[in-house]
């Protein structure tokens, strides 16, 4: 979760929204985030709202503490039910992430689950994942979470390489991942995710092919394969520009994308959306395509963003100000937007592009229609989902999913 909050409207003190975003709401899908801010040491690429023990230490008191922050979490799931009424509403999904969820108990994850299946309920199917570091999980923890309900769980590895792993200060060792995806399966997780990044200064190719055929050998039933993107303000940012490691371009991350394409795609993995890959329909993450296809969820947490019914909101970023403001019997939000149609028919297709499953063509203007045919004709999206209606990435497009999509939104 990226650390930068935008602009915004107050938020009402008591957190209510407006009659018009919860209208419909009971058949609307609705999901959970749950942030959790804290991280054993801070990698040199996170850009994302997480805070070390000494970047806490004397900021917060006992507020930002991460041994009560159970506590304070569930805080805000009863407000989300006092906020969105007394209707009847299922969760469909719940995603711990972080930061480093498991640098929590695994009865404190528990817990937090644990109190929106009291206020809310959860669907019979509902998916719940959690983000793990490799180091901090065992065979009993990981038999807690299982026992308490969780049934996705998705680990960083990033790289199989040491010297890719130091560049990102990632302090995991190499083949921990791997063998957290076993455990896991021992503990009876359905779904087991392992995260891959490219494009890191100094891995060759080969060091990416590497990584890879780890991670498949794993048999993970998802992988998620992000390019890294280097941000202003973090460790590996100023590292770059005092040349100290030298910066991956755009063809670099083209043919590392291909590559995990044709091995991903070797071994039974199907894309169903730009940078993430799954053996089944089953074992695609339910709580990303909330995102994707602009369903409903609340995100508690530091930081955290929510959105129901065409309202966006953000909590505080610094984990005392957030107790605090809970403490008080208070929102958290530290500010929102109202989308307009127009907004939300913008971001369907910035975001349902990426899915395999694509864009439908009627929302698109005249412009977005015309760069769509022209897209086409360069063998940007499918010809068999055009004729159908829909706009559907190729391999080439989804290369240059970001331009497309730039030229689909006049």
């Amino acid at each position: 979760m990226p650390s930068a909050l935008p602009d915004g409207e107050p938020v009402p003190a008591d957190g209510a929204l407006p009659a018009s975003a919860l209208a419909g709401a009971v058949d609307r899908p609705l999901g959970f985030y749950l942030h959790v801010p804290y991280c054993a040491t801070r990698c040199g690429y996170c850009d994302f709202n997480t805070y070390t023990a000494t970047e806490l230490r004397g900021t917060g008191g006992v507020l930002a503490s991460r041994d009560n922050y159970a506590d304070t979490l569930v805080d805000e799931v009863r407000l989300a039910r006092k906020v969105l009424g007394d209707d009847p509403r299922e969760v469909r999904t719940v995603f711990v992430g972080g930061g480093t969820p498991t640098l929590l108990a695994a009865g404190d994850l528990v817990r937090m689950l644990g109190a929106i299946r009291d206020e809310f309920g959860l669907a019979p199917d509902a998916e719940i994942t959690t983000e793990a570091n490799p180091e901090s999980v065992d065979p009993a923890y990981l038999a807690t979470l299982r026992a308490g309900g969780f049934n996705r769980i998705s680990f960083g590895m990033q790289s199989a390489k040491q010297h890719v792993l130091k560049i990102l200060d990632r302090t995991h060792t190499p083949g921990r991942p791997e063998a957290c995806v076993a455990e896991a399966r021992a503990a009876g997780f359905d779904h087991v995710n392992l995260d891959l990044i490219y494009g890191t200064p100094g891995e060759s190719d080969d060091d990416w092919r590497a990584s890879l055929d780890a991670a498949l050998g794993a048999g993970p039933d998802h992988v998620s394969a992000y390019a890294l993107i280097v941000e202003e303000g973090t460790q590996l940012a100023r590292r770059i520009r005092r040349g100290e490691v030298p910066m991956t371009d755009d063809d670099v991350h083209a043919d590392r994308y291909l590559i995990a394409e044709e091995a991903l795609s070797a071994a039974g993995y199907d894309w169903y959306e730009v940078s993430n890959w799954a053996t089944s329909d089953a074992g695609r993450c339910l709580h990303n395509e909330l995102y994707w296809r602009g369903a409903d969820w609340w995100g508690a947490g530091p930081g955290a963003h929510s959105h129901v019914g065409g309202v966006r909101w953000w909590n505080v970023k610094h984990p005392g100000a957030y107790a605090g403001a809970l403490a008080a019997g208070k929102s958290p939000g530290a500010g929102r937007e109202i989308l307009t149609d127009e907004d939300r028919r913008v971001e369907r297709i910035l975001l349902e592009l990426r899915l395999r499953e694509g864009v439908p063509l009627s929302l698109l203007r005249e412009a977005g229609l015309a760069a769509s045919r022209r897209a086409l004709s360069e063998g940007l999206l499918q010809e068999g989902p055009y004729e159908a209606g829909s706009a559907v990435l190729t391999l080439r497009g989804r290369l240059l999913a970001d331009a497309v999509v730039r030229d689909l939104v006049d």
